[in-house]
């Protein structure tokens, strides 16, 4: 176990003894501090939970009746003898950054985040700190995004060539922020915007909170999957190919995750198209986040960890990696919802 005046690396996750709290524990515990809503990171049975504002009704959509407190961006609290805020993290709609400062100690607790501004999410803005908690799931120098804008052209592109070939467009996304990014994305004057239960659920938690995004159709039991022409349909990877989606008749489907940069991700898929665009930070996005926040000490949680770690340390931090139960960006699953 590493320790320091402010954070530990535990079993149970990062933990504070300064305020008595856990940073996105993977253990129950008493007080929970939680950076975004998706499950890797929100985990049921904790005493009691503390997240911004935005991220609460996706977890307790997702978690049911919990002991939550929202807190606002860049708002300071004191918990005992720790001050903590929470900053814009660029990954979903409500994640934040979490600062903890004790005995004038400052450490950075990232969660998943990305720098480019989706428009959509809070966009990141980094913490000056001398500690700084870092993911690395893309944290190889080949994961390197294109801009936002040219993936739209490229997607509304394939999704009108499907459209004018009679068939519907199949689009896997996590039903939690990947979605909606994509769905923002798109341009609805191709077709119909259709939407499984999963994604629908969570389009409603966001819009209830007055996250603007473009109408979209649910896919319900009394939906005629082959009278919607020209139609996109959003789903969670777990329904590509399903017996579900082969209700819809002649489709293509393509999958939208930083994965897909890789040729081998890409054919096992087996998706007809495959879309580069993550809502984590590529390796130059991550390297930029690192450098702005001053920080000499780094601790690479998940991903790409001893690589990414490696590459530090060869260029001057004191890098190290800090074992976690965090999963990132997973096409072989549901993915972190």
């Amino acid at each position: 176990m590493k320790t320091s005046p402010a954070l530990t690396f535990t079993d149970r996750g990062i933990y504070c003894a300064a305020g008595d709290f856990y940073i996105d524990p993977w253990r129950p515990v008493d007080r929970a501090l939680i950076t975004h809503g998706h499950a890797d990171h929100a985990r049921g049975g904790h005493g009691s939970y503390l997240a911004t504002h935005a991220a609460l009704p996706v977890m307790r959509h997702r978690l049911g009746e919990i002991d939550a407190q929202g807190v606002s961006l860049g708002e300071v609290l004191q918990i005992e003898e720790a001050t903590v805020s929470f900053h814009p993290a660029g990954h979903v709609p409500g994640s934040a950054q979490i600062r903890v400062a004790v005995g004038g100690e400052v450490w950075v607790a990232s969660g998943d985040y990305k720098t480019e501004n989706d428009g959509l999410s809070e966009a990141f803005e980094p913490q000056k700190c001398h500690h700084f908690i870092t993911e690395s799931t893309f944290g190889l120098p080949v994961f390197r995004w294109q801009p936002q804008a040219r993936v739209a052209e490229d997607l509304n592109a394939w999704w009108a060539a499907c459209a004018a070939a009679g068939k519907t467009a199949f689009l896997g996304a996590y039903a939690l922020g990947k979605a909606q990014r994509l769905l923002t994305m798109l341009n609805p004057e191709i077709g119909p915007i259709l939407a499984h239960g999963a994604v629908e659920a969570t389009n409603t938690v966001l819009r209830a909170q007055g996250v603007a995004l473009p109408a979209t159709v649910p896919v319900t039991a009394e939906t005629d999957p082959k009278a919607q022409k020209g139609a996109l349909v959003l789903a969670p990877p777990s329904a590509m190919g399903s017996a579900w989606a082969r209700k819809f008749g002649p489709q293509e489907s393509a999958f939208a995750s930083g994965w897909m940069q890789l040729r081998g991700v890409r054919r096992r898929r087996a998706g007809d198209r495959g879309f580069v665009i993550s809502d984590h930070a590529d390796w130059s996005g991550l390297l930029d986040a690192i450098k702005a926040t001053e920080a000499e000490n780094i601790y690479v949680t998940h991903g790409y960890t001893d690589v990414f770690a490696r590459y530090l340390t060869e260029n001057g931090w004191n890098a190290q990696v800090v074992p976690t139960e965090f999963e990132g960006e997973n096409l072989d699953t549901e993915g972190p919802e």
